[in-house]
């Protein structure tokens, strides 16, 4: 019989639907219960898309014999993490104080009253590798609460003082000293073979490359665009990319991007295409285009609505094995390759013994050229054969099983992707993706933000659960990336009500900086606020960015000065672990160096207007700020708007312009120079 999670809508929570543990969603009913019933919580947070949850799910929490431990000592409660950011975050703190990591399956007991006095990632069904088996540990927690509750109590009262430590204790000054500590921070840890940072596992590190980049843009130092060239060479060569069907998998457990953990999630597909644009500009590889755009046609055919907002995750498994969809045994591969198998097995890296699990993952380990000369043929045909090659295997894995979806939409992620897909467009000039731009924002303005507040997720028709600093905020930019597009104003009006929410609602003037969750939503043990990057920009830093490009088009001097304080508030954290502060190193870019404004004005010149815009696409210029001469109320246009209505651009940095041109290639210089300051 179904349990309590039947009646969510998280697609997460409905896996656990026919768990017989007897689960609550989160919220006071649970906890009702347990002070009723003089009972611990049992706190279980994972995510659909999680390859461990599942196994400890079909260890322990479909096992009738564990449920019934369960149920009889413990109030059961299950949480999808993506939909509770705030209740994951508070949660996992306390199991990385207790255990020293952290990671999802996460286990956590808690006292009636919230407050965490024990837990653990993934638990195994018998003792293994260190690990308690799930069963012992229940057993041992349910005879502590019953004959220990003093030690238990003020054990809880113990582990809740990690959440009054004051959050970000110095103050510096954000400067050209801390950005240059920041990248040689960053470059020591560089791995010069490989590419990315540090060893395995290796996650794509897309917020400090786009900082690199933005560093090599402003210094010149060739090095840091090499880094970020390199890194993402080697991601898109390697298992870590969707070598047929387009799309970044979450992570590889290697540190050479071969073998990956097979989840696809949205937001890391958002900050890797907009990477791509970015890197793109700066390099005008087409290789880097490709990658881009087929991350893109990904996103389009597998992760979009038919209203037009994003899904948010592909499962790492299926037919019960990970990876099962994406991998190859040698003989399919020869018989499906036909006349061209040993041509692909070489493009490929295919071998007889496979590269996981006697399977081949497709990855890229030869340069196209070298390939081609080694084979005796020319490039152009490897990439013909290439093309045959992933049309029909593209064809074959299309009737396999395919991995589970969460259809859920979060606005965050939505907010990021439709930011990535706008700056695509405009990048690369394409009306394919301002489509899939125009109508993912569309979707988002009417389901996704009500009075001027985000919402946090959209599934089953509605949306429900208030939304977080990193929604308002990621939103906020993506409608401003759309203006960006379209200098269509509703998009800026947008973005202004959710900027004013980050202020109104997230602020904390007392420590200079944001909290996660608003001051108006349900209380938990404490109010999150977390200023580093996770697997997507902080909240924080996404408010900053938000505060800061408002305020280069409409001379909010408020705004500018909140996001100001904030960097200084967190710009020693930043200097000493700059790996953990990607993109709030960028906001410290642009507070240092400064943006770069354009607007364009004239509406009767199409073609030269259309030259102006092409030129400004193809160069890459970090804190770029667009505007429209012709938008109203906009500070930034005023005064900018020619006499005889021909296409004009201005390039601006502050206060000083360069003197208006109608030329493209003298806008491509004068882009050039400003980017340097």
């Amino acid at each position: 019989m179904p349990n309590r999670l039947a009646l969510e809508t998280s697609p997460y929570l409905r896996q656990h639907m026919e768990n017989p543990v007897d689960w609550h969603p989160w919220g006071d009913a649970a906890f009702e219960r347990a002070r009723a019933e003089d009972k611990p919580v049992l706190l279980s947070v994972g995510y659909a898309a999680c390859h461990w949850c599942h196994v400890m799910a079909h260890e322990s929490f479909e096992d009738v014999a564990t449920a019934e431990l369960m149920n009889a000592a413990f109030v059961n409660v299950k949480v999808d993490r993506e939909e509770r950011p705030d209740v994951d975050a508070v949660y996992m703190r306390a199991v990385q104080a207790l255990t020293r990591r952290g990671g999802w399956p996460m286990t956590v007991f808690l006292t009636p009253d919230g407050a965490p006095f024990y837990g653990g990632t993934y638990f195994p069904p018998e003792d293994r590798h260190g690990l308690p088996a799930f069963r012992r540990v229940l057993a041992s927690v349910a005879e502590a609460w019953r004959t220990q509750r003093d030690e238990v109590v003020r054990g809880a009262a113990s582990l809740r003082r990690i959440y009054d430590e004051p959050p970000f204790p110095q103050q510096a000054r954000a400067d050209a000293a801390l950005l240059d500590r920041a990248v040689r921070g960053a470059i020591a840890q560089y791995d010069q073979r490989q590419g990315g940072f540090g060893g395995a596992p290796k996650f794509p590190p897309t917020m400090t490359l786009d900082f690199l980049l933005r560093r090599w843009a402003r210094t010149g130092s060739a090095s840091l665009l090499q880094a970020v060239h390199h890194s993402w060479d080697r991601m898109v060569r390697g298992g870590l990319f969707d070598q047929l069907g387009g799309g970044f998998h979450r992570y590889t457990v290697d540190d050479m991007w071969l073998v990956p953990h097979f989840e696809k999630m949205l937001y890391d597909n958002a900050l890797l295409a907009r990477l791509g644009a970015h890197l793109w500009q700066a390099t005008h590889d087409d290789a880097v285009r490709a990658a881009t755009e087929a991350t893109l046609v990904w996103v389009e055919r597998e992760m979009t609505s038919p209203d037009g907002g994003f899904y948010a995750s592909l499962d790492a498994d299926s037919e019960g094995h990970e990876g099962a969809f994406y991998v190859w045994t040698f003989d399919e591969l020869q018989r499906t390759l036909g006349d061209d198998a040993a041509t692909l097995i070489a493009f490929w890296g295919a071998t007889a013994d496979g590269n996981f699990e006697g399977r081949n993952i497709l990855w890229r380990p030869h340069a196209d050229e070298a390939l081609a000369h080694r084979l005796g043929m020319e490039t152009a045909a490897l990439g013909a054969a290439v093309a045959r090659g992933r049309r029909v295997l593209l064809a074959r894995r299309n009737s396999r099983v395919r991995p589970s979806r969460d259809d859920k939409i979060i606005a965050s992620w939505n907010g990021l992707m439709l930011r990535g897909a706008a700056e695509c467009a405009r990048v690369f000039g394409d009306a394919r993706w301002r489509a899939l731009a125009e109508h993912a924002a569309e979707f988002c303005a009417s389901r996704l933000v009500r009075d001027g507040r985000a919402q946090r997720v959209f599934a089953g028709g509605a949306a429900h659960v208030a939304g977080f600093l990193e929604d308002h905020a990621a939103l906020g930019l993506g409608f401003l990336a759309l203006y960006e597009l379209t200098f269509n104003e509703r998009w800026i009006r947008l973005a202004r009500e959710l900027a004013a929410a980050c202020e109104e609602f997230f602020w904390d003037d007392e420590a200079g900086t944001f909290f996660d969750a608003a001051a108006d939503a349900p209380p938990l043990i404490t109010r999150p606020r977390d200023a580093y990057d996770n697997a997507l920009p902080s909240g924080t830093a996404l408010a900053v960015e938000l505060l800061q490009r408002l305020a280069a088009l409409d001379g909010d001097g408020r705004g500018a000065a909140r996001a100001r304080r904030a960097i200084a508030s967190l710009a020693d954290l930043m200097a000493q672990a700059p790996l953990a502060f990607g993109h709030l190193l960028g906001a410290a870019d642009s507070e240092v160096d400064g943006h770069i404004s354009v607007v364009l004005s004239g509406t009767d010149d199409a073609a030269g207007r259309a030259s102006l815009e092409r030129s400004l696409a193809a160069t890459y210029v970090p804190a770029l700020v667009l505007a429209d001469g012709a938008t109203p109320g906009l500070p930034l246009a005023d005064g900018k708007q020619p006499a005889t209505g021909a296409a004009t651009a201005y390039v601006c940095r502050g206060f000083t312009c360069d003197e208006p041109t109608r030329d493209p290639e003298l806008l491509a210089r004068q882009l050039a120079a400003a980017r340097r300051g």
